[in-house]
């Protein structure tokens, strides 16, 4: 495929200077005219005349070209000018539609301003939805708002939604079929800051909630919480001045986060910076700006996204954070008020900060989840084993007694190599664990008795056996084959039937088996290309560490640093293709 850029105002300019070029060849075509096509005999001769005739036309000639010549440079100088011209109007034409888009986008907003909201200083918050939620809905708005806006003290004044993509191949925005690789997760979040950026800011004389000295809280959620965390950065006034077109900012801007995949100690983005994965459009290493604008970042223990071990090297940690990913991090909008009141403040910062920290405890393993939803006997297996399992998984945290990291919540942090924890410690805990898992076991069964004696009566044996699974079953399977088999007619009907079931089914099997092919390879391209090369280069800044004086921790990182990426992130890539697998089956977490 080719391209072009062109771009107007050098056309324009090189018109101009083609018609100067053609005054120029104009004014020699006059001064040559009459010494060329008028020449004097030099005798009085034949052979004198004759030479000056043939001369003479030989200039005539060479005029005539120049005439010709004359009339194509113009209509070449008018084609270049008209060109420039097109090109002007197309890019104005590009202007107004994309300006026109974007307005389409944020004309609730915008209508908002129109109506005189802003007539006197005003307080707006804007919600915006998570990966895959492009349009938030009001029950949505409604609960992050009483838990994250109102809830930790501002005041929410006029609330909106506000759209933006929220795609995130291979996840989410694949479309049906699944396959289709639209809107990864940069595209997706590079869209959804220039729509936040025009919401704030306006542009072109359209005013935007941020002027005219209002107050605006920003609520981000997973994904728009790295597309707010963008903003901050983009608005940050170091980072001054704004782009022209748009209006300077002079209202008061509040942030709040959950879900924060750019936290800056614990979000996955930071824990591995300088790597992307082109395949899959997900680039790693943006980190939420602790000290621009009023912000309160809220995480989940044992969210992966939002709160992935700092020491990755620790499988059983990692296995825990994609299970986070999946049962704990689609949670933060319905948590109830005993789950807040249990949240912690993070205090122990380092230097100036305008951002609040805070994580909410996790009751129970999201790794044991699985197991707890087996009936009866699931529950006390689960607690029989989470004392111990959870200590554990805790060490990829770099502790024995929490889920996240110990260190300071607003420097960004990346992954680690060894836990700085002692095996003294570590076999504390687990003989602590063990009678601790034992009890509850004992408690669960006591508890479950009488359900389980229930289950294993007569009544409930027969009620079992009578059942969908059954003696019950088969009897309703011998009526429908007698039914079936009462006429030719019924017994063909029901054929049909099955056929056509079976071949539908198989159909649809094959569909969401192919849909996964795309996903599955372009995972799969990420680890075999790119993670080979991240190896490289954190051998290689090993090797700098021990040379500049640390030959110990140098080449502890140099070979450990490649083995922790790797086992960190193989897991949480075989944990994006187990929900591509399950939302190609139809299957919910």
């Amino acid at each position: 495929m080719t391209s072009m850029i062109a771009q107007p105002q050098l056309m324009a300019t090189a018109a101009a200077d083609a018609a100067e070029i053609n005054s120029a060849i104009s004014a020699a075509k006059a001064a040559a005219a009459g010494p060329t096509t008028g020449l004097v005999a030099a005798a009085q001769d034949e052979v004198s005349a004759m030479t000056a005739t043939l001369f003479g036309a030989y200039g005539q000639e060479y005029q005539a070209i120049l005439q010709q010549a004359s009339a194509f440079h113009e209509q070449f100088v008018a084609a270049l000018a008209a060109a420039g011209n097109a090109y002007t109007e197309a890019e104005a034409a590009n202007a107004t539609a994309i300006s026109g888009g974007l307005g389409a986008v944020t004309s609730p907003i915008q209508s908002l301003m129109r109506g005189g909201a802003t007539a006197a200083q005003s307080t707006f918050t804007l919600v915006i939805g998570g990966s895959g939620t492009p349009i938030p809905v009001q029950p949505y708005i409604d609960n992050v708002v009483s838990r994250f806006i109102t809830g930790i003290g501002l005041t929410p004044g006029t609330v909106s939604g506000l759209f933006t993509p929220e795609g995130g191949y291979p996840i989410f925005g694949g479309g049906p079929p699944l396959g289709i690789k639209v809107l990864p997760l940069d595209t997706s979040v590079s869209e959804g800051v220039q729509i936040l950026n025009l919401t704030l800011l306006g542009q072109n004389g359209n005013p935007g909630l941020l002027t005219g000295g209002n107050t605006v809280n920003v609520l981000g959620y997973s994904q728009s919480a790295i597309i707010a965390s963008l903003e901050i950065q983009a608005l940050d006034p170091t980072n001054m001045p704004f782009p022209i077109g748009t209006n300077i900012p002079t209202g008061t801007l509040n942030f709040s986060l959950i879900g924060d995949l750019g936290n800056p100690n614990g979000g996955l983005l930071p824990r591995f910076p300088g790597l992307s994965f082109p395949s899959i459009g997900f680039t790693f290493g943006a980190s939420t700006p602790d000290n621009s604008f009023p912000t309160n970042i809220v995480t989940l223990e044992y969210d992966g996204f939002a709160d992935f071990p700092q020491y990755p090297i620790d499988v059983l940690s990692d296995l825990n954070a994609v299970a986070g990913i999946a049962f704990v991090h689609g949670t933060y909008p319905t948590l109830t008020p005993q789950q807040i009141a249990t949240e912690i403040p993070l205090t122990n910062t380092v230097g100036p900060t305008t951002t609040t920290y805070n994580i909410i405890p996790t009751p129970n393993l999201p790794l044991l989840d699985p197991l707890r939803a087996i009936p009866v006997i699931g529950n006390p297996l689960a607690d029989l084993v989470q004392p111990d399992l959870t200590v554990l998984v805790n060490i990829g945290y770099g502790s024995t007694t929490q889920g996240w990291s110990t260190g300071p919540p607003n420097v960004p942090t990346p992954f680690g190599v060894i836990p700085p924890v002692s095996p003294a410690s570590v076999l504390s805990a687990l003989a602590t664990g063990t009678p601790q898992g034992i009890s509850a076991f004992m408690n669960d069964v006591n508890a479950e008795a009488p359900i389980m004696a229930s289950n294993l009566s007569p009544a409930g044996l027969s009620s079992a056996l009578m059942g969908t699974g059954g003696i019950g079953a088969a009897s309703g399977l011998t009526a429908g084959l007698t039914s079936a088999l009462s006429s030719p007619d019924s017994f063909i009907q029901a054929i049909q039937t099955a056929n056509t079931t079976i071949a539908n089914d198989i159909s649809s099997g094959a569909a969401n088996t192919y849909a996964v092919l795309l996903p599955t390879a372009d995972i799969a391209n990420a680890l075999v290309t790119v993670l080979p090369a991240y190896d490289v280069n954190l051998f290689l800044s090993g090797v700098q560490q021990a040379i500049s004086g640390d030959p110990v921790g140098g080449l502890t990182y140099a070979f450990g640093a490649p083995i922790a990426a790797n086992v960190g992130l193989t897991t949480f890539a075989g944990g994006i293709e187990l929900l591509v697998i399950l939302n190609a089956t139809g299957l919910d977490l």
